[in-house]
């Protein structure tokens, strides 16, 4: 796999992964904004209208079939949260051209032209999106914010998150706000739509065997003709100096569940980009992998949770301790929990343990390059942090990671927020808000 980067204009930029393994090729073009209070929803909004239609394509049905056409293409989008930026995701998988029969239509030339059209020229009435997809999509949107009760594991992540980041961009929804939908119509939203496009970060991805020719048809493109260079509005994520806490928050948030979530928020006070592997380390044995001291003590050995893991927010220096458990279990579980905590200050985990993390990190680096989408968002991911490197260079750093480097992490670590999500009983002495 080769990776190679282009800027077609300032702020819009080309990124091209040049591998043989595999019988398509993926495209696609991430927008890239600042997580603002007045401008989510709008944005999540956006990413739903530009897939209902084109200039070109104007309803979803058209965009269906013209993807048939091109041999069973694929089109695709999404959003995501990234550190305090929010990302707008489009793709299309196409077969490589020499795959198919000998035919006169370059597919890869096609499949770059009909994304970047989907994505900069939307189909327009009067100056506005149809107001009837507008309304739609709003509908859409209310009915998908309503429902992220629905999975309690991620709705509690969430609900830490936002007490963690109380009116700070990260701790807001990705797909935004019902009351904010009120006050957008397809005029208005057009308007915003022509702001966003003009000032977000544009990168524009393709991964497979052909990517020699994408430079060229992406700056023939008169999509990307018509753009303007900008100076992107987004957020670098920058090594955040924060403290050991020493007070921990509680929360306790009362619903008609049957299991309790209890998820704790937990600070790490790096003030380096390379203590980040040391990091991966730590929360690999602390309750990334079925190895983990979460998993064997919490769950296995204590019986206390039927879900103990923990996931580590590189881009914020957090780390989400996550446990389904009995309710009446809150108490022992989160000692026990804290106990896994202190124990790694402790140095209380051995050489086994580290190497069995090495071995778990490493299989999935090396997995980045089996799949295309996997790759393009490793390549993303370096490119919005601006810390770039190889492969080869990432797992060479997870190698050299040893007992002390996670020793130092562990001192750096602190409980901010404990979250927990239990039943409508009375709480008693269990936990306060």
């Amino acid at each position: 796999m080769e990776y190679k980067e282009n800027e077609i204009k300032q702020g819009i930029k080309l990124h091209m992964i040049n591998t043989k393994k595999f019988k398509t090729n993926l495209m696609a073009v991430f927008l890239t904004t600042e997580l603002k209070r007045e401008t989510v929803t709008k944005n999540a909004l956006i990413s739903a209208i530009l897939r209902r239609g084109s200039k070109n394509m104007p309803t979803q049905e058209e965009i269906s079939k013209q993807m048939e056409e091109m041999y069973g293409a694929v089109f695709d989008c999404g959003l995501d949260k990234t550190g305090d930026n929010q990302v707008l995701k489009f793709y299309i998988e196409v077969i490589n051209d020499k795959f198919l029969p000998q035919q006169k239509e370059d597919m890869f030339k096609v499949a770059i032209e009909k994304l970047l059209e989907i994505v900069l020229n939307p189909y327009i009435e009067n100056n506005s999106f149809n107001p009837e997809y507008v309304e739609q999509e709003k509908n859409n949107i209310k009915q998908r914010i309503e429902g992220k009760i629905d999975n309690k594991a991620r709705y509690a992540i969430d609900r830490c998150i936002e007490e963690m980041y109380p009116d700070k961009p990260f701790g807001l929804y990705k797909f935004g706000y019902i009351e904010d939908l009120k006050q957008i119509d397809g005029k208005n939203l057009y308007e915003y739509y022509k702001e966003l496009i003009n000032s977000c970060k544009i990168d524009i991805f393709v991964s497979g065997d052909t990517c020699e020719k994408a430079k060229e048809i992406v700056e023939e493109n008169e999509n990307i003709k018509n753009l303007e260079a900008r100076k992107p509005q987004y957020i670098i994520p920058k090594i955040e100096a924060k403290k050991v806490n020493s007070e921990e928050r509680v929360v306790t948030e009362s619903m008609d569940v049957t299991q309790g979530k209890l998820i704790l928020g937990l600070d790490i006070a790096i003030d380096e980009e390379e203590l980040k592997y040391d990091a991966l380390l730590y929360n690999s044995i602390l309750g990334g992998s079925a190895n983990s001291k979460m998993f064997q003590n919490v769950r296995e050995k204590a019986h206390l949770a039927y879900v103990a893991s923990s996931s580590y927010l590189r881009h914020k220096n957090n780390i989400f301790v996550n446990c389904g458990i009995e309710i009446g279990n809150y108490e022992k579980a989160l000692e026990l929990i804290k106990k896994q905590i202190e124990d790694m200050k402790n140095g209380e985990f051995t050489e086994e343990d580290i190497e069995n993390s090495k071995k778990g990190i490493i299989a999935t680096i090396k997995l980045i390059d089996d799949e295309q989408d996997t790759g393009i968002s490793y390549y993303f991911g370096q490119e919005l942090s601006g810390n770039k490197i190889s492969i080869e260079e990432y797992q060479n750093k997870i190698e050299k990671v040893n007992k002390e480097d996670i020793i130092n992490i562990a001192q750096k670590v602190s409980v901010n927020t404990i979250y927990f999500l239990r039943d409508y009983q009375e709480e008693g002495n269990n936990a306060s808000n």
